[in-house]
C-alpha cells in the first residue's frame, strides 16, 4: 500500500467515524427532546443535522484531494481540501449565528422543558459521544494533517461545548432557574461563530494562494543560500497551492560551469526545497551570475 492510498483510508476512516458519531448523537438527543418537550436538546440535535451534512461533504469530496494529477488537473487536487474545510467553517459560524439567536428568543420567550434525569442522561451521551469522534480525529489526522479534519475536529468541541451549555440549562431547570439555558447557550454561540470565522479565514488563504508568513520565505531564502555554488538569489516567490507551498525562484551560479553540473544543482536545489516542511513543489531557475539582469527586482541577498 502505497503512501497515498494509506493516507486516504485514514482520511475516510476519521470521515465516517464523524458522520456516524453526529447521527448516533441526532437520534439521542432529539429523541429526548421531544419526549420531554426539551428545546435545548431539539435544537442540540438540529445543530449535528448541519454536521452530519458536513461530515458527509467531507467524507465524499474530501478525499479527492488524495487522488493522484491527472490531465484534469495536472497540479493534483489539493484545493479540493481547504474547499471542504471553508464549506464546515461556514456552516460552523452560521449555526453559530442561529444559536445565538435561539438564546435570545430564550431569554425573551421563557419556555422551559420537563424536568427529567433522562435529559441529562441524554446529554452525557452527546458529550462522551463527541468527545470520542473528536479524539479519534484529531489522533487520525497526527499523520494526516489534514485542514477538512482539522476543521471537524473543532466541529466536535463545538458541539462539546453547546452541549454543556444545554446540561446548564437543564440543571436550571431542576434547580428553579430556568434563565440559564439561554445565557450560557449565548455565551457559547459567540465561540462558536469565531471558530467558524477563523478555520473560513485560514481556507480562503488556502484556496486563493496567498503567501506565507516572512519567517518561511526567510527560512526558504536561507536554504539556498546555504548550498556552496549559490552566489545570489532573486525574483522568489512564494505561495499555497491547496495546503502546500509553492516556490519559484532564480538562482544565480557560475555562469562557465558546465552544463551537466549546473543540472545537477539545480536537482539538488529543488530536492532541499522539497524537503523543507510545508513545500509541495518548487521551480528553480538557474542564470549565471554577474549579467544583471534581475537589478530591476527585489532582490534576495
Amino acid at each position: 500500500m502505497t503512501d497515498a492510498e494509506a493516507d486516504r483510508r485514514g482520511f475516510t476512516r476519521a470521515s465516517w467515524a464523524n458522520v456516524l458519531g453526529n447521527a448516533a448523537k441526532i437520534i439521542v438527543e432529539g429523541a429526548a427532546g421531544l419526549a420531554f418537550g426539551s428545546v435545548a436538546l431539539v435544537a442540540d440535535a438540529a445543530h449535528s443535522v448541519a454536521d452530519l451534512v458536513a461530515s458527509i461533504v467531507v467524507l465524499i469530496w474530501g478525499r479527492s484531494s488524495y487522488d493522484e494529477p491527472d490531465d484534469t488537473h495536472p497540479h493534483g487536487h489539493d484545493r479540493i481540501e481547504p474547499l471542504t474545510a471553508l464549506f464546515v467553517g461556514a456552516i460552523i459560524a452560521v449555526l453559530g449565528l442561529l444559536l445565538l439567536s435561539e438564546s435570545i428568543q430564550g431569554l425573551l420567550e421563557q419556555d422551559p422543558p420537563d424536568a427529567n434525569l433522562l435529559l441529562l442522561a441524554a446529554l452525557a451521551f452527546a458529550i462522551v459521544d463527541m468527545y470520542l469522534v473528536y479524539w479519534y480525529t484529531t489522533r487520525v489526522n497526527e499523520d494526516l494533517d489534514s485542514t477538512a479534519l482539522k476543521a471537524l475536529a473543532t466541529d466536535c468541541l463545538n458541539d462539546i461545548y453547546t452541549t454543556f451549555a444545554a446540561v446548564v440549562g437543564v440543571l436550571g431547570v431542576l434547580l428553579g432557574f430556568p434563565l440559564l439555558d439561554p445565557i450560557a447557550g449565548g455565551l457559547v454561540s459567540l465561540l462558536v461563530v469565531y471558530q467558524g470565522v477563523e478555520i473560513g479565514r485560514e481556507n480562503v488563504d488556502y484556496l486563493i494562494g496567498a503567501a506565507p508568513d516572512p519567517e518561511k520565505r526567510a527560512e526558504i531564502t536561507e536554504s539556498l543560500h546555504s548550498h556552496p555554488n549559490v552566489r545570489g538569489v532573486h525574483d522568489l516567490t512564494v505561495f499555497y497551492d491547496g495546503t502546500v507551498l509553492e516556490v519559484e525562484v532564480h538562482v544565480e551560479v557560475d555562469g562557465n560551469m558546465p552544463f551537466r553540473q549546473a543540472h545537477d544543482i539545480e536537482s539538488e536545489l529543488v530536492d532541499r526545497l522539497r524537503g523543507l516542511e510545508d513545500v509541495g513543489d518548487a521551480h528553480v531557475h538557474l542564470d549565471p551570475s554577474g549579467i544583471g539582469e534581475w537589478k530591476d527586482c527585489l532582490e534576495e541577498r
